[in-house]
């Protein structure tokens, strides 16, 4: 064994830096500042590894020196972003001021420990362009989650720390994996989740610690807790709240629920007062806000805490540079003289982008994965590549690393573009490609092997177990323990030079809170496959996602309520439990299919060395002849909704439960229309294959199987309509009898919705907007009504036997009106435009000639009660603003849940809606990742957006269990940008009500035309032609 022996040496060179390497955070150099003359102070800083370091500092020295000396021994290019913290003598969390004298500040700097941790989290961490400053923000996120302070759901933690234990050991081996989860705990309640962590850590195989980094900060970004501290406080009616920055602006938090943010742009002034912190917000006269708002915090000491953070954070997302210093006065001071200190994120990137700094090797601590770098190491993609040099040390000898090694350096250079996650710019990086020499973990040895492997070189250190002298390894105890060591050495030799970086535009923040080059972006989405039939797959995986997440509704959401509910009739549990989930596990495997077809295609992985990658057809054949088996489970569908409503009608407890489900966010849709999915997915993969039948030549490869498949889904589609048209309207039927008050037995056998909508009925009192339902045997007219749910109340019905129509706009002299003439009644109505009278008319005059087809009048309408002489006519048909409906009611974390259905958005925005317009949406149901930008906002916010059911809703991401809002878009309408709304990018389409003006941008021609050609769907029906039947549809 070699004995550890002692030397002086600076920090930078025990990290095997060149001598000359120490590079200041705060202004460009090449060493630390001097220090001012004086007695020589002990500094101990914790950094974010949990290891110790000792600083020697003047005791006259500015915080600042102590900061650049703590960033030269990381060899921290990108410094900024973190900062020094401790607890003062009040025992208080405060930012070490890097103006002020440190011991001016630290009054007892032998009982004083500073932690250096993350101080600016940017919204998007590929503005991050060191690889070490992502593993340190890595770092942060591990202590952020152990400690509780990152709040999320058990899938986004459970796979954040798969990521965290891919970095630490490597590739997911049963035994190690479960080991390593017992004795480290990465999250309070970790054993609750240990199965879901171990099943995600399977999926990580080959990924280095770089590419974990990557996908850890990637996941962590989007939680809304991410970097977020909170700072107690109180509002002006004393309710308990939380203040927190971010680099959007100021937010106000209640628990652990975002509920109100104050944008940069909107704050005109930061103040506190004593104990009251003050917001002073810009005049803006259609903002009901107060001018100043006042939050009460515990302290004056508090406010000020808060007070200044608030400042720096301002001034290191959205300066171009560092403020200048308040000219000091000549007699009297007012107000404080903080001022951030340091360099803005721009300035950050700037420097970065415009130095030519070579990459120095670093440890990580817990690593036992070795990462090598190729020669090349310019930053090409912006997705991690995967190495085949990062591998677990144990399972290879010395000699294999070597080879393979040596083998990497005439590997060719990896593709330049990838698949985007966000969709967002990002900076082009490759945190692979880093040079990373790797501490050993604290359950293995062989760092011999390790040195060895980085020097080749150097004399052999094979006889130590331990390997180099200055390694001290953590036993068992969890990875958050204090562990005092010195890093390996490593000569300044080998670390390769790196190319300059790619250019990077002002980080300037947008509202929504990103940075986008879109030179860059152009550039990387050209390098993605442009074959139409790639973007026909791609729809196919997008919808393909959405449909599974429908699915979860009933499989998981709703079977753990009813299960746990001893009055639910277990015959209907297990009959819907036995029909969806076959087709729920069927599902995951096709899903997994296509991601892994389409991964191959473009070029994100391996596989398509073994063969042909780019088809899709032979993946659908295979899985349509799959889905053929389950055609008897599909058939009992239909049972399933009769037995549900049968449930309902029979037992007020599973009435109650069911309309409970539906209030809450999983269950964004009515919970009847998620029990038809699987039939209208059938639909779906139809016109899939048709259009991409009608792109390939008969000649193509994959002509012969999305042929053949196209017969098969259509046999399907034949043998099922007649269930599924019932279907839809008998689900119609139920969802109207939840908007209606005051009716009885609507949904009874034969009876058939066609249309419902806004019309003018003309009375003594004038003309006066009502909701009109007609079925194939009646007119029903309602208004709205009081109630809590909103629900509408029926004023009248007007059976269609015998009922004859006239145009009567002459007569009455009401522009598009025309009348009714019933058996006991008529009534005058006018529509709001020539069309949509047109359309009423002609529905009408159809369900007049299906009534006469009868044998008599029916019997089961309304009775006299429900007429016209007994009602009130002007009682409970008050008008909404617009504004209301699309600013309260669409977000979905409202209080009534009905208050955004089909009938609500036809009764404010004045239009109407067929059965027939009901099903062309089925088919045109659309998901995928959109650009979203509002009319005065400057930054396109990237969104996963599902349109279905006439309403785009809007998600982060295509993982998340629930619409963040929803846009209901009858009564919109889509066009094309103009030249003189200076919109200069390349597909992207406006949505337009009165003054609501939305843009989103697609990333391809094809899904331009795909998302314009749905929306019309659901904006324009009243221009377009339309099948004059349902059956016309199929």
């Amino acid at each position: 064994m070699v004995e550890p022996t002692d030397r002086s040496s600076t920090a930078g060179q025990r990290l095997g830096a060149p001598e000359s390497f120490g590079v200041s955070t705060l202004e460009p150099g090449l060493r630390p500042p001097t220090q001012p003359p004086g007695k020589l102070v002990s500094i101990r800083v914790q950094m974010l590894d949990d290891t110790q370091e000792v600083f020697q500092i003047s005791q006259r020295s500015p915080g600042k020196v102590l900061f650049d000396l703590v960033c030269a021994h990381l060899n921290l290019t990108e410094g900024d972003y973190f900062g020094l913290e401790y607890q003062d003598q009040r025992k208080m969390t405060v930012w070490l001021d890097l103006l002020k004298p440190t011991l001016k500040q630290i009054r007892r700097p032998k009982n004083t420990i500073l932690r250096f941790v993350v101080k600016f989290f940017p919204p998007d961490h590929t503005q991050l362009m060191e690889e070490l400053t992502r593993y340190l923000f890595a770092l942060q996120i591990k202590h952020d989650l152990a400690c509780g302070r990152l709040i999320c759901n058990d899938t986004s933690a459970a796979l954040m720390v798969s990521h965290i234990i891919q970095s630490e050991i490597g590739d997911f081996d049963d035994t190690q994996s479960w080991q390593h989860l017992l004795h480290n705990k990465y999250l309070p309640d970790q054993d609750a989740i240990r199965d879901k962590i171990t099943d995600c850590h399977r999926k990580h195989v080959g990924q280095t610690p770089a590419e974990s980094d990557y996908q850890l900060l990637e996941i962590a970004r989007r939680l809304e807790m991410y970097g977020i501290r909170l700072h107690p406080a109180k509002d002006r009616e004393g309710i308990k709240l939380n203040l927190a920055v971010a680099h959007t602006g100021v937010l106000v938090f209640q628990g652990y629920t975002k509920i109100n943010a104050f944008n940069w742009s909107k704050i005109r002034k930061l103040s506190f007062k004593r104990k009251r912190f003050l917001i002073k917000l810009r005049a803006d006269p259609a903002n009901s806000h107060h001018d100043t708002l006042e939050f009460a915090m515990a302290s004056r000491d508090c406010c000020k805490i808060f007070w200044k953070i608030c400042v720096e954070y301002h001034a290191f997302f959205r300066l171009f540079e560092e403020p200048k210093p308040k000219p000091k006065p000549i007699l009297f001071t007012r107000g404080s003289s903080f001022r951030f200190s340091g360099r803005t994120q721009k300035q950050i990137i700037d420097y970065v982008k415009d130095s030519e700094l070579k990459k120095v090797p670093f440890e990580r601590k817990h690593s036992k994965i070795l990462s090598m770098p190729p020669q090349s190491s310019s930053f090409k993609s912006h997705m991690p590549k995967e190495s085949a040099l990062s591998v677990p040390l144990a399972d290879q000898p010395d000699s294999a690393r070597l080879g393979h090694q040596a083998a990497s350096n005439g590997l060719d250079e990896p593709p330049a573009g990838t698949s985007s996650t966000n969709g967002f710019h990002s900076l082009p990086t490759a945190p692979g490609s880093d040079p990373i020499q790797s501490r050993q973990n604290h359950h293995s040895t062989g760092s011999a092997q390790d040195q060895q492997l980085l020097n080749p070189g150097s004399p052999s250190s094979g006889d130590s177990p331990l390997g180099s002298p200055h390694v001290v390894v953590n036993g068992n105890g969890p990875v958050n323990d204090q562990v005092m060591g010195s890093p390996s050495v490593l000569g300044p030799g080998q670390s390769p030079e790196r190319q300059q970086l790619s250019p990077l535009t002002s980080p300037l923040l947008t509202e929504a809170g990103y940075v986008r080059n879109d030179d860059e972006d152009e550039a990387r989405r050209k390098k993605f496959p442009t074959d139409k039939a790639y973007f026909i797959a791609k729809e196919l995986l997008t919808t393909e996602r959405t449909y599974l997440k429908d699915l979860q509704v009933i499989t998981e959401s709703f079977q753990s309520i009813v299960g746990k509910d001893e009055a639910f009739p277990d015959p209907v549990k297990n009959l819907i439990s036995a029909n969806y989930d076959p087709v729920y596990k069927f599902h995951q495997g096709f899903l997994k299919e296509v991601e892994q077809r389409l991964a191959q295609w473009e070029g994100r992985s391996n596989a398509h060395i073994k063969g042909d990658y780019q088809r899709i057809g032979d993946v659908l054949l295979k899985n349509i002849q799959g889905l053929r088996q389950l055609t008897i489970h599909l058939q009992k569908h239909s049972e399933c909704l009769v037995e549900l409503e049968r449930a309902c009608r029979t037992s007020r407890k599973v009435e109650t439960l069911c309309r409970e489900f539906e209030q809450q966010r999983v269950c964004y849709l009515p919970f009847n229309i998620f029990l038809l999915r699987p039939l209208h997915r059938l639909l779906h993969y139809k016109l899939i294959l048709e259009r991409l039948c009608k792109h390939y030549p008969p000649t193509h490869d994959d002509f012969r199987d999305c042929r053949a498949a196209l017969a098969d889904i259509s046999e399907m589609v034949l043998q099922l309509q007649g269930t599924m048209m019932k279907m839809e309207n008998f689900q119609k039927l139920l969802e109207l009898k939840k908007d209606l008050t005051g009716i009885d037995g609507l949904v009874i056998p034969g009876r058939e919705f066609i249309r419902l909508g806004c019309l003018s009925k003309l009375s003594g009192k004038g003309l006066q907007q009502r909701m009109f339902f007609l079925f194939s045997d009646s007119l029903i007219y309602t208004s709205r009504g009081m109630t809590p749910s909103n629900q509408f109340k029926v004023h009248g019905q007007l059976p269609l036997y015998g009922m004859t129509i006239r145009e009567s706009e002459e007569e009455w002299g009401v522009p598009h009106s025309f009348t009714l003439f019933g058996q006991r009644q008529s009534v005058v109505v006018a529509a709001s435009c020539a069309a949509e009278m047109e359309r009423w008319v002609e529905d009408i005059r159809l369900a007049i000639d299906l009534a006469e087809q009868s044998s008599s009048p029916d019997t089961d309408l309304l009775s006299s009660s429900l007429s016209e002489n007994k009602l009130s006519e002007d009682g409970g048909a008050e008008q909404e603003m617009e504004d209301e409906l699309c600013s309260s009611r669409s977000s979905l974390e409202r209080q009534g849940h009905r208050g955004n259905t089909t009938v609500h958005v036809c009764w404010h925005r004045n239009t109407s809606v067929s059965m027939v317009d009901f099903s062309v949406a089925v088919e045109n149901q659309l998901s995928g990742n959109l650009l979203r930008k509002f009319k005065n906002s400057n930054g396109w916010q990237k969104l996963w957006v599902v349109f279905t059911n006439f309403s785009l809703f809007f998600y982060k991401s295509h993982q998340d269990d629930y619409p963040l809002a929803s846009l209901p878009l009858l009564g919109y309408s889509v066009t094309v940008p103009s030249e003189s709304e200076n919109i200069h990018k390349d597909y992207v389409f406006k949505l337009h009500f009165k003054s609501h003006v939305y843009y989103f941008r697609s990333e391809s021609e094809y899904t331009f035309e795909r998302w314009m050609e749905v929306i019309r769907s659901a904006t324009c029906s009243a221009s377009r032609s339309l099948p004059s039947t349902r059956k016309d549809l199929y």
